[in-house]
């Protein structure tokens, strides 16, 4: 199974993807970590579309956390893909922690531009980064792949 969660900076996609990791052992690959398989980006690419494609027609679990926009067009037909959304003070607040307590008004300014920027994606479940239920989206996954 490839599982695309997709989100914001901060939304809850890592808390996600670790998840559903432990709920049906899978690989995780973040962002652009694909890069590392190759030497080209091109070749990288090629290679992780195979990997990716690959997931969809073995037994192999892949949790792809994207939170840039130009790599949902990496994700294959058949990707079950998973929008994660938090309201942004959620992410304000979260992003401030990861910045040791200071959030530049550049970085402020920047996570209010984007705030939104998936909402029109169309995904197969939307999960709620601050109130969701883990144990339940879990379930939900791992009935899909039985």
């Amino acid at each position: 199974m490839l599982i695309g969660i997709i989100g914001e900076n901060c939304s809850g996609k890592s808390t996600l993807a670790e998840a559903i990791k432990n709920a049906i052992g899978a690989e995780i690959i973040t962002g652009k970590d694909y890069l590392r398989m190759a030497k080209s980006e091109n070749e990288a690419i090629l290679l992780f579309n195979m990997k990716l494609k690959d997931a969809l027609i073995t037994d192999k679990n892949i949790i792809y956390v994207i939170s840039e926009k130009e790599h949902i067009g990496l994700l294959p037909d058949g990707t079950v893909k998973i929008l994660v959304k938090a309201d942004i003070d959620t992410i304000k607040d979260r992003f401030k922690k990861r910045m040791r307590g200071n959030l530049p008004a550049q970085v402020e300014q920047m996570l209010e531009h984007k705030h939104g920027m998936f909402d029109s994606e169309i995904c197969d479940y939307q999960f709620d980064g601050v109130s969701g239920d883990l144990s339940e989206i879990c379930r939900t996954i791992k009935h899909r792949i039985m």
